[in-house]
């Protein structure tokens, strides 16, 4: 009758010292020595009865007191367990406890047992090792790896330097010049008769370099449309040429326009060289005529046998006679 009861006790604490045996089972933990000198490393292993929803401990530097963890290695798979190594080391002697730890497994926190470690310093014998002073700080010179390591990003703003450059400088040059030399000779002339205007260099009293600048405009538009020379021409041999031009290549110039080209070019020969000041009325007059004159001289169709005919001319023309000879202005003054 009460050999029941005792037979229920018996198997009770039998469960539970099964129960006991299969959780310290889930956890292993070993290491490879407990006792070591400064700076030697300590192999730490942590064993895992199961492979799933396992979470290892982080070994936090607080809690390990003088030790250190040198190394944390990955989980590794050895026949359906998991093992997790650590490295640790001490550079101070002592005696040291690692704490117990918590492993997670399926969300159930089990403990490990704490571990005490030695750390021993090394004997050093001082009657066969000899002892020498601390040495001073030395220097070392700089190598070329020094200075890229310290200076690789100028190496990177060089050439964002030099596309600036290129860009807001060499580029803008050359696109200024090619937008010029791309600019019809009439549409040329135009833009710098409206440049001249703007100066009002006849309203201030320099009538002298009203006149340079408009005959300049005027020379250079017949030059550069018409391939007549026309820049290093005296009046009277500019006017001859352009009729001798006018009769060879069948252009439509007419009587008009060589007239008031003349008349102006000898007023303003008139008024370079023999101080002539004229009236306010006469240089809006001509101001007037050089528009005819652009307008006038206009070519509107290129012909073939227009190279022929400029090479001739040229051929007939001095290549080169100074506006500032007397002889050559009052010639054309007459």
């Amino acid at each position: 009758m009460y050999a029941f009861p005792k037979f229920l006790g018996w198997c009770f604490y039998a469960l539970v010292l099964l129960f006991t045996i299969k959780v310290n089972a889930q956890v292993t933990v070993r290491t490879d020595t407990t006792k070591i000198r400064i700076g030697e490393q300590i192999r730490l292993e942590y064993i895992v009865d199961a492979q799933d929803e396992v979470q290892f401990p982080k070994l936090v530097l607080d809690s390990l007191q003088k030790m250190e963890v040198v190394k944390s290695f990955d989980v590794d798979t050895i026949k359906n367990r998991l093992i997790k190594k650590y490295a640790l080391t001490s550079f101070d002697s002592g005696r040291y406890e690692l704490p117990q730890q918590i492993i997670n497994i399926k969300g159930k926190k089990y403990q490990t047992k704490p571990i005490v470690f030695d750390v021993s310093t090394v004997a050093v014998d001082t009657t066969k090792q000899k002892l020498f002073p601390i040495k001073a700080i030395q220097s070392q010179a700089l190598s070329i790896k020094d200075y890229a390591r310290n200076y690789w990003y100028l190496l990177l703003l060089l050439p964002i330097i030099g596309f600036i450059i290129w860009w807001f400088f060499i580029r803008k040059k050359e696109t200024e010049e090619e937008r010029i030399a791309k600019i019809p000779p009439f549409e040329m002339a135009v833009q710098q008769l409206e440049s001249l205007d703007k100066k009002l260099l006849w309203q201030n009293n320099k009538t002298k370099e009203y006149y340079s600048e408009l005959t300049d405009i005027l020379r250079t538009y017949i030059e550069k449309e018409l391939n007549v020379p026309a820049l290093e021409s005296t009046t009277s041999e500019l006017i001859n040429a352009l009729k001798k031009f006018k009769n060879e290549s069948g252009l439509d110039i007419s009587n008009k326009t060589i007239i008031k080209l003349k008349d102006l070019l000898k007023e303003a020969d008139l008024v370079k060289f023999a101080k002539s000041k004229p009236y306010a009325e006469e240089i809006q007059m001509h101001r007037k005529y050089a528009d005819v004159i652009l307008e006038g001289l206009k070519v509107e169709e290129e012909i073939t046998e227009k190279e022929d005919v400029v090479e001739k001319i040229q051929e007939e023309t001095p290549s080169k006679n100074d506006l500032e000879n007397p002889k050559n202005v009052e010639e054309d003054a007459k």
